[in-house]
């Protein structure tokens, strides 16, 4: 081992033991920092209590989730009041009282000189605030401390474009405010221009007479030795091997249908790390379709596939977080702490049609200390299947946006994360959602988002990856605005949410059109083990079902019903323009869609391809868009006789032209598309080809 890396340990670990009076009884930076980097206290009820809620710009009509202003999306320059200090116009984010403290806060911007408003945050006194500075500057650029407690993803994103994450506790006695002073704020929801600000800020706040130690900004010096210490041990993703680990392996090829399992009898132990590698012809289809089940004492608490529950989805993308690990070649690892009083059980199903070769599965054990507060880790796997997306959406709510749940919570635990796994099958952004907490029978949530790409920490709908992060990921974007695959993943720490009664998680499903995709959330909790016989069982019937790889894979198209939707067909090949999919309930097209092929120029070609169940002729009626902005193209189908079409018009209609005896091929058809003419009238409309019979 490095020896400045296990002088760092030893420092820490000795620093804890100095602390341990103020850790166990007074809330402080220096206790929070500790607890951020103690995976066991997540397995613990906390002590003292507390809530877990957020402040955010979050639309403010957003009020009766029987309106469709319940999906609002002006969620921007909406603060708690507008106010003036010191001859100064401040918006305030957040008024809370304490004792409490600010666990997690996230910021972007849009606009000139966006982000370089002052933020200040004010605590106990508000006469003067104990931080102050260019927004920025405090949220990621470093004012406060360095990554991972303060920075922006993704770093392959435009600066101005990324999500700003600061992870940085700061703990208040009395109460706290944050506010933000800018000459560039037109109006609420920045509808008329202007800087938009939008915000999280995740905060406790604890029982009441609980002491906590208020920040001040000379602790920032005072601290840096524990400061740097905990920025690298959550770089690092520190995991210390204690001399009395035990190791139990279970390793053999499962046949479909059949399972592999292993009993860990033991007094008062925990898991302490779970690593696998497994080995499939189809490797995507494995890491859905095989299942990893684990009861403690005798009661099931986690059952999903195994990719999510390791958080790569169905696709290994390399990653390393705090609580687990992908690595290149297949390796899985994960470091939630999950304590036993007596026995354990793991299962692995292979619910596949093929052989499954588990070439290790490791699993690592540790004594545990159990107390009355002692929690059970659990997970919940679902995917929401050809999940159909409503229409085009606008900021008011129209397109018949809803809300989708990730889970139901019944008892006392906390909540500590989830991953999101999606297909996306058309050229828009799927994640304009907001998240949706509600804790102990909330009637209106305490967690209220800004958009599922904010909640995971990026922003903007950035399809750039970025992994390394201890808390927050996008492995793979492929899917953000394009058909393709997303996977997210966003764990807790000092952001976990506690929940006494209840926790209900919904996510908005707020894509900006209408789509087709598969939507698969996981998420994770500790619960009580008196508590744990109601969790709710996993959905796993559609984790046989095939993975989709390509858009083809949910959207089929073949001929049905004598009839062919624009939006259906395969996009083969294009030589020149934008290829997207239109949705407008107003337009006539079939199904509200059609392939809007833009930007073109004389002699661009598409080729778009279908599929038939059998050899046929047939006349083949195009349906297409006509307007001022189309022009003339040239269609055929299978190399027959092309034809000219000239969709110029007035006004915008539907025109149709049919093409005679088409011959058309079992399996796959080619429908080609020649751009003709003229220059400024440069797009193509395809809504249907309907057959004869």
């Amino acid at each position: 081992m490095n020896p400045t890396i296990k002088k760092t340990g030893i420092l820490i670990f000795s620093w804890a033991i100095s602390l341990n009076i103020v850790y166990s009884q007074k809330i402080s930076l220096e206790s929070l920092l500790l607890e951020m980097t103690n995976r066991k206290t997540l397995a613990e009820y906390p002590s003292p209590g507390y809530f877990c809620k957020q402040f955010s710009s979050y639309d403010r009509a957003s009020v009766e989730s029987d309106q469709k202003s319940w999906f609002a999306n002006w969620d921007r320059n909406m603060f708690v009041r507008t106010e003036t200090d010191h001859g100064r116009k401040e918006y305030v984010l957040m008024d809370a009282k304490g004792p409490g403290a600010i666990v997690r806060m996230w910021m972007t911007f849009s606009g000139e000189n966006s982000g370089r408003g002052v933020l200040r945050i004010y605590l106990d006194d508000y006469s003067a605030p104990v931080i102050e500075g260019d927004a920025l500057d405090i949220i990621s650029g470093g004012k406060l401390a360095g990554e991972p407690l303060s920075g922006s993803v993704s770093r392959l994103t435009e600066y101005g474009m990324r999500g700003h994450n600061l992870y940085l506790p700061i703990p208040y006695a009395e109460k706290c405010k944050i506010t933000y002073e800018s000459d560039n704020i037109k109006d609420m929801g920045a509808k008329t221009g202007g800087e938009a600000v939008y915000y999280h800020i995740n905060y406790r706040t604890y029982e009441n007479k609980t002491p906590v130690q208020t920040f001040k900004l000379d602790q920032l010096q005072k601290l840096d030795f524990l400061i740097q210490a905990t920025r690298q041990k959550l770089i690092r993703k520190d995991f210390s091997l204690s001399q009395k680990l035990k190791k139990e392996t279970l390793q053999g090829t499962i046949s479909a249908g059949k399972n592999l399992d292993l009993t860990i009898i033991d007094d008062y132990s925990a898991i302490r790390t779970i690593t696998l590698k497994m080995n499939a012809e189809n490797y995507e289809q494995a890491l859905r379709s095989t299942i990893i089940h684990i009861s403690f004492d005798g009661i099931r608490t986690i059952s999903a596939p195994i990719g999510d529950f390791f958080g790569t989805g169905y696709k290994i993308r390399k990653n390393h977080s705090w609580y687990t690990k992908v690595d290149d070649d297949s390796t899985m690892s994960c470091y939630w702490v999950m304590p036993f009083k007596r026995r354990c059980n793991i299962l692995l199903e292979n619910k596949g049609d093929q052989n499954i070769n588990i070439e290790q599965a490791q699993i690592m054990t540790y004594p545990y200390k159990w107390t009355e507060n002692t929690m059970y880790f659990c997970a919940y796997w679902r995917q929401y299947s050809f999940l159909e997306t409503g229409e085009m959406k606008n900021n008011e709510g129209d397109g018949f946006p809803f809300d989708i749940n990730y889970v139901n919570l019944k008892g006392r635990g906390v909540y500590v994360g989830d991953c999101l796994t999606l297909f996306n099958t058309v050229y828009a952004w799927w994640g304009e959602g907001d998240e949706k907490i509600y804790v102990d029978g909330e009637t209106f949530p305490s967690h209220f988002g800004t958009g599922t790409e904010d909640y995971y920490g990026y922003a903007w709908c950035r399809p750039e990856p970025f992994i390394g992060h201890p808390f927050i990921a996008q492995t793979d974007g492929s899917g953000n605005f394009n058909p393709g695959y997303t996977h997210n993943l966003r764990f807790r720490s000092l952001d976990a949410i506690p929940f006494r009664k209840s926790l209900k998680f919904d996510m908005e499903m707020w894509h900006w059109t209408k789509a087709v995709i598969h939507f698969a959330p996981i998420t994770f909790w500790y619960i009580n083990p008196q508590d744990a016989r109601a969790i709710p069982s996993s959905d796993l019937s559609d984790a046989t079902l095939m993975v989709a790889i390509k858009r083809e894979d949910i959207i089929s198209p073949a001929i049905i019903d004598n009839k062919v939707e624009g939006e259906n067909m395969v996009l083969e090949k294009k030589t020149g323009g934008n290829f997207r999919y239109s949705n407008n309930v107003h337009r006539g097209w079939s199904n509200n869609m059609q392939i809007l092929w833009s930007d073109l120029k004389p002699n661009d070609t598409l080729s778009l391809s279908f599929v038939s169940d059998n050899e046929r002729r047939s006349d083949i009626a195009i349906k297409f868009s006509k307007g001022g902005r189309y022009g003339a193209f040239s269609p055929s189908i299978n190399q027959c006789d092309y034809i000219i079409i000239d969709a110029s018009a007035e006004q915008d209609t539907i025109g149709e032209h049919t093409l005679k005896n088409v011959a058309i091929n079992k399996g796959k058809n080619i429908l080609r598309i020649v751009y003709l003419k003229p220059e400024d009238k440069n797009q193509v409309g395809i809504d249907c080809i309907e057959l004869s019979d």
